[in-house]
């Protein structure tokens, strides 16, 4: 049997676990899925430990039942983290070499890269990914790659992502009281991209946009290297609220509208159309007009465009993202979004599909919008079993995953302090 990953996305309104196979073509084969209500992650943040647990548990068991005969059984897992703590900054880091005529290797990158996790942080706060964006080597800039140059002075301007301690470490108590083994955490716009952009989008320059329940996370990449992430504290939670508020409507009521009969466009939608909701408990029957309701949700979704804008703009980028904005997540799902993004950014919108690197399956929905994270984690893992083999174990049963640490690229260290950053006792 050919080498397993599990990736599995703690997210507000659902936790996904995707059991992935790497087939001989190179493609990822999916061999198990499952998937829960959320219940107890709220804006991407856990805050109730018991109904987590019970949530995770749901979603790995329906994944092993759903594997070919239900022998399969999950032990290890990546992992996803996001949420409003999650917070990034730019740093320049400085490395002073001892001999010229040895030329520059990976420990010196790893030295400098090291360096940057002892950057003094807020209380409560930990630094989570370290991105190398570019390196001087003396007084050559812009190099990607230094490793082989000679120069005493090594230099880098680093991307640094940041969250609360707290957070993590309640992600991993979750993981391991559900009976699961945590081998490593990735930031979920990073996961989301993995499944959704290629390659010539990160070098082109795109957006990527990850609507989920609790959050809308932002990542902007250029020249092949992530240069912006951050998380807009709203997401498709935010818009079932303001359908509940507006018509006067139950949540449950709200979210089935939404997912019907919702478009981000008030324009496209018919002036005489009438969506029916049943009375039920002894409640009246109401009437609401399909495009009262998308008023209501385009009202929303522009301001989460708006915020997005506002962060692309931030990065000076704005003219040099060649390959647009490209929307994935649950949210993606909304009707006519890629038009609203289209006509507020005047950029070319797109949505993410994770099934560029997926072989035919015979699970459904598999390439929802909505599954890009889980996907992503799965396709992380097996990047990182490329770049560091394991020696095979004996056969098992055993679902396992593999390390995501990186050599080289942007993704370099990516994953290097997670270990050590979880290995304290709780």
């Amino acid at each position: 049997m050919s080498e397993i990953v599990v990736g599995l996305d703690i997210g507000t309104t659902k936790i996904a676990c995707i059991v992935g196979r790497r087939t001989e073509h190179g493609k990822i084969e999916i061999v198990a899925m499952g998937k829960s209500e959320s219940v107890g992650v709220t804006a991407g943040v856990v805050s109730n430990i018991e109904k987590t647990i019970q949530s995770i548990v749901a979603a790995v068991e329906s994944a092993q039942n759903s594997a070919n005969g239900g022998t399969l059984t999950v032990r290890v897992v990546n992992v996803g983290i996001a949420g409003q703590h999650i917070s990034s900054l730019q740093h320049r880091g400085m490395l002073i070499r001892d001999n010229i005529e040895v030329e520059i290797n990976q420990g010196d990158i790893d030295r400098l890269v090291d360096n940057m996790y002892k950057i003094l942080m807020a209380p409560g706060e930990e630094i989570i990914h370290v991105l190398p964006q570019e390196y001087i080597v003396d007084a050559d800039h812009g190099i990607k790659d230094p490793i082989g140059m000679a120069g005493i002075r090594l230099e880098a301007n680093f991307h640094i992502i940041t969250g609360h301690i707290s957070a993590a470490k309640n992600i991993k108590k979750c993981v391991e009281k559900a009976g699961l083994i945590l081998d490593e955490m990735m930031l979920e716009p990073l996961a989301s991209s993995e499944a959704v952009l290629s390659d010539e989008e990160k070098e082109a320059g795109v957006v990527l946009v990850d609507i989920g329940g609790g959050t809308t996370d932002v990542a902007i990449f250029h020249d092949g290297i992530i240069r912006h992430t951050a998380v807009i504290p709203f997401g498709g939670n935010s818009i079932s609220q303001d359908i509940r508020e507006g018509c006067n409507i139950m949540k449950n009521e709200a979210e089935a509208l939404k997912v019907k009969f919702g478009s981000a466009l008030a324009s496209e939608c018919h002036a005489n159309a009438v969506i029916s909701i049943p009375s039920k408990r002894g409640r009246p029957e109401k009437e609401i007009s399909q495009r009262n309701l998308a008023s209501i949700i385009q009202a929303r979704m522009e301001e989460i465009v708006e915020h997005v804008y506002f962060e692309i703009r931030n990065t000076g980028l704005e003219k040099k993202l060649i390959a647009g904005i490209v929307v994935t997540g649950g949210g993606a799902q909304l009707k006519n979004i890629n038009q609203l993004f289209e006509y507020v950014t005047g950029m070319d919108t797109r949505i993410g599909y994770p099934n560029e690197h997926l072989a035919t399956t015979n699970f459904e929905n598999i390439t929802s919008p909505m599954y890009s994270t889980a996907i992503g984690l799965v396709i992380a893992g097996f990047h990182s079993i490329n770049r560091n083999p394991k020696p095979e174990e004996d056969a098992t049963k055993t679902i396992k995953t593999h390390s995501t640490k990186t050599k080289g690229g942007f993704f370099e260290k990516i994953f290097e302090k997670s270990k050590s950053w979880f290995s304290e006792e709780d």
